[in-house]
């Protein structure tokens, strides 16, 4: 106080003074108000990490405090590169960049900053460090030269790089484009399009996005109060139903953007389908351990199916006259759907063998396979546990299973898709997200080493993963928020 009254009593000098040290106070505290507001899940990681058991109490907080110092710097760095326009890949290769880096780089063009955009490659010699990865990529992108065929004999086939003039399977050229409105929690191409990308975040906001030259958000849709827990386009894609853990079941008009119908249920809705024929027909799965159909024009209630448990996904056959669904328990379920009055009625059930009961995070349906020659169905528990059934349709949808495939299991609750036929010679292959920050593909045509491909380039765990129609892109959306577009290679 004593020196703020000899600075007001001295000369205008020393009032300048004053001022600009108030304007540096005032910057200093809106800093760390930024700073303080904003929170890592890296730092509570770090946090949380144990120490050795011949470790000292005070070596272990000091090694937890320069841990947490380390992950909350790199958010700040990882924050102000993505709002500079660029991605998490492009941030992780200049963390990697060679000694000198700056002297060899050639000038790129400016970038116009920005949440969302397409993703601009940079040219010269040193463009490599700003291509997405793909594991079975040609280039070795820490180094940043081309990658030594002769590797140790212990990795197993899909670490080892390719031969050239081998395609390899679902190789991508790069990431197309990048969106963070919202916490994505699922997301969906439209039916039949190639261009029409929707997700729901956490906070109960449905996104719709173009991803078409240039890439922009189309409609932000607010309404729910807590998680869309799924959401489903009319086969015209005018319209989306989305269900919520604010047990409502909303339907969204796309070129108005409002909402046009709202059913309110009793416990939280979980997972929801249009009717492939009857777009009238809305199944919606829920936390009471049911199936109801609704009437979406007139919002009543057409049937119901009880289950042994939660119902947490589902999906129709392309006929309409079959709805495969599985539980909180890991079991799937067939039900018969009449197409003309929406009565459902339970056929079959798979029950797994494992001792541990998941939730079923994802179960998809196929109308043709390569391994069965006919209909197939894929599912994914929450234990990491991928399923591949073919589907008996003369006996109501009876399922057999053909194979299964171990991952690791996951804390999160991740999505599995099958992946588009490369050609009539070749294996069934699927994608799921992980959380080690990866988009893995699988073979499961391969008795061992299943992974043929990753893609590298989110920061946290992959939750959701989602093809276009026309199958050259693929969408994956992390626990962050952040949703990548990947570009993928055009075949010969």
């Amino acid at each position: 106080m004593a020196e703020g009254e000899i600075t007001n009593n001295s000369s205008k000098e020393g009032v300048n003074e004053n001022k600009n040290n108030k304007s540096c106070i005032n910057g200093t505290d809106k800093t760390s108000e930024k700073k303080a507001s904003m929170k890592d899940p890296e730092t509570f990681c770090c946090l949380l990490q144990p120490g050795n058991a011949d470790s000292s109490p005070d070596y272990i907080g000091i090694r937890r405090f320069l841990l947490a110092r380390k992950a909350e710097s790199s958010s700040y760095r990882r924050l102000d590169w993505r709002c500079n326009g660029k991605g998490y890949v492009a941030y992780r290769n200049y963390m990697r960049r060679p000694r000198k880096w700056e002297k060899l780089q050639t000038p790129s063009r400016p970038s116009t900053p920005g949440n969302s955009g397409p993703w601009n490659s940079r040219s010269g010699s040193f463009s490599h460090l700003f291509d997405a990865e793909s594991w079975n990529s040609s280039k070795d992108q820490r180094s940043g030269s081309v990658a030594s065929t002769n590797r140790s004999s212990s990795l197993s086939d899909s670490d080892r790089p390719r031969q050239r003039g081998v395609e390899p399977a679902y190789s991508f050229v790069g990431m197309h484009c990048i969106f963070d409105q919202c916490k994505a929690a699922v997301l969906k191409f439209g039916h039949m399009s190639s261009d029409l990308l929707a997700y729901g975040a956490s906070d109960g906001t449905l996104v719709v996005c173009s991803v078409s030259d240039p890439p922009s958000v189309l409609k932000q849709l607010n309404g729910h109060s807590k998680d869309v827990t799924d959401f489903d386009f009319s086969s015209n894609n005018q319209y989306i139903a989305s269900s919520s853990k604010d047990k409502t079941v909303r339907v969204w008009e796309l070129s108005k953007g409002l909402c046009i119908r709202i059913i309110y249920g009793v416990s939280p809705q979980l997972c929801i389908r249009f009717h492939p024929v009857n777009n009238n027909f809305l199944s919606v799965g829920n936390a009471k351990k049911e199936i109801t159909v609704f009437n979406f024009s007139t919002g009543r209630i057409i049937t119901k199916s009880n289950f042994d448990s939660e119902v947490t996904s589902m999906d129709h056959d392309h006929t309409g006259l079959l709805i495969f669904c599985g539980d909180a328990q890991g079991c799937i379920y067939t039900a018969s759907m009449e197409s003309r009055t929406g009565a459902l009625s339970r056929s079959h059930r798979y029950k797994s063998g494992n001792k541990l009961k998941c939730p079923v995070a994802t179960v998809q349906y196929r109308s043709f396979s390569l391994m069965t020659k006919g209909p197939v169905l894929l599912s994914c528990t929450q234990d990491g546990s991928l399923s591949f059934f073919s589907i008996n349709l003369e006996s109501q949808g009876y399922l057999t299973l053909r194979c299964s495939l171990k991952l690791t299991s996951r804390i999160h609750t991740i999505r599995a898709s099958f992946c588009p036929l490369l050609s009539l010679d070749k294996g069934e292959y699927i994608v799921a997200g992980s959380e080690d920050t990866h988009v893995n593909f699988y073979d499961l045509t391969r008795p061992k080493h299943t992974c043929v491909n990753k893609l590298q380039g989110h920061g946290f765990p992959v939750i959701g993963v989602a093809w276009n129609h026309g199958e050259n892109l693929l969408a994956s959306s992390d626990l962050y928020g952040v949703v990548i577009v990947w570009k993928r290679a055009k075949t010969k």
